[in-house]
């Protein structure tokens, strides 16, 4: 196992290599909801669709906390790895591995209980589509101490610079994900319960396969279960650096709550639009989060071995190669709006929204791209509080646009995306501006005198 992954070498070369992996994976697990959505779309009808659109700020809120709590894990394990400290390391991981776990059982737990009344007095979800909605997400609950699971798994691989492996592993689930959705929901006619059934039951195996392959292929993590450690000090180490990760995910999450009520005031069209405007929007942002990911462990990396020199250099590929990709998807989303958004089923009116909601979006990405990388940096260098309070500008300027704006004669329902603009600009010139002068890296010197 080579200990110097990300931290020789030129490094967009080695950025581009991890990222690849990295980004598609992530598409791999987008492609879970996403086959939810075209297959319940197509096959049941609009009202299931918007259903499960429904619970998407739900399923964000829960993907927040694994994201953001493995990703500190892996910020740990990258800063061990990149400074050879492998018994250390050994030791992180298992802690951080039993405290995922137990924070799955806990969100399994939660997610079924407060399902339907999240749904009724938090989403202000419309009455017709609540009893469906509730369906999935309960379901959909009770296999998320999978997705927690995964997500570690994951992130110890990321951390010792493999970001192969998830990919092999997300494929298989995501082919079976495909087959059981079809069979459940076109086959057996079992609707939205047929959609999370099939996509627990793909989580479960990629956490499982996840597992497997980590504790052969490393013999490091090849614990038994006596020799499974859990030191509390450990453990909290991970909560420490993942929080405000998980901060920052949540609070978005939870901030399209707000975005997610006046879609809902504007019928079920626009919430069917919104639902699949909001996945085409996450496939559109999916390589900037891979780079921020990638940046994450590569800062961590070069951190630990102690190569700041590399970390800046660094930064400024990665913002590079983020903003290549952004003007290629660009340039595809926007000729092709229509026909992407109608292979999602939607109805004539809904298909009007979401195409004038993918084709602004797609003209503000290069913003998106240009600062969220940066994300990353600030996260591995132990920075990552700043990250969640530019993610939290940024969504509190485009949930306030919405409502101060949408009563404007003219404006209306296109706050629901013209809000963008507004926030990725926050968040662009807050990260540059922090990048530029050198806080963050002010801030790494402080901790470490």
């Amino acid at each position: 196992m080579n200990n110097k992954t990300l931290t020789q070498g030129a490094p967009w070369k080695g950025i581009l290599s991890f990222m690849i992996p990295v980004l598609l994976g992530l598409l791999l697990q987008q492609l879970y909801n996403t086959v939810d959505t075209i297959i319940v779309g197509n096959f049941a009808g609009e009202s299931p669709l918007a259903a499960v659109g429904a619970c998407g700020v739900l399923t964000m809120a829960f993907l927040a906390l694994a994201n953001g709590f493995s990703a500190g894990a892996c910020i740990l394990i990258a800063q061990l790895f990149g400074g050879d400290k492998k018994e250390d390391m050994r030791r992180q991981a298992s802690s951080s591995f039993l405290v995922m776990l137990a924070m799955g059982v806990l969100a399994t737990v939660v997610g079924i209980i407060i399902s339907r009344f999240a749904l009724e007095h938090i989403l202000a979800t419309p009455d017709s589509l609540i009893p469906m909605a509730d369906t999935y997400f309960k379901i959909y609950a009770a296999g998320l101490i999978f997705q927690f699971g995964y997500n570690i798994v994951a992130a110890i691989l990321r951390g010792i610079g493999d970001s192969k492996a998830t990919l092999y592993f997300l494929l298989v689930a995501s082919v079976v994900n495909v087959v059981l959705d079809i069979i459940f929901v076109y086959s057996m006619n079992m609707g939205v319960a047929g959609a999370a059934i099939a996509t627990d039951i793909a989580q479960a195996l990629s956490c499982v396969v996840g597992i497997i392959y980590m504790m052969k292929k490393y013999p490091m993590f090849r614990w038994k279960l006596n020799e499974f450690t859990f030191e509390w000090q450990l453990a909290k180490q991970t909560l420490k650096a993942g929080f405000p990760m998980a901060l920052q995910q949540f609070i978005v999450s939870f901030g399209f709550v707000f975005i997610q009520r006046a879609v809902n005031s504007y019928g079920e069209a626009m919430t069917a639009s919104f639902s699949v405007a909001q996945k085409v929007e996450t496939y559109m942002t999916l390589p900037a989060s891979a780079l921020m990911t990638t940046q994450g462990t590569y800062t961590g990396q070069n951190i630990g071995a102690n190569r700041i020199d590399r970390v800046k250099i660094g930064a400024k590929h990665t913002v590079l190669i983020s903003e290549i990709i952004s003007v290629c998807i660009l340039t595809v989303v926007f000729i092709f709006a229509k026909p992407i958004v109608a292979a999602f089923g939607l109805g004539t009116e809904a298909i009007g929204y979401c195409a004038a909601h993918v084709r602004f979006v797609a003209l503000c990405l290069p913003l998106f791209a240009s600062y969220f990388p940066l994300l990353g940096l600030f996260q591995g260098a132990n920075n990552a509080l700043f990250s969640t309070f530019v993610a939290t500008g940024a969504l509190t300027v485009r949930v306030a646009t919405t409502y101060l704006f949408q009563g404007i004669p003219g404006v209306g329902y296109h706050m629901i995306w013209w809000n963008t603009l507004f926030g990725w600009t926050l968040g662009f010139v807050i990260s540059w501006t922090h990048f530029l002068c050198g806080k963050w890296q002010k801030n790494l010197e402080q901790q470490r005198e």
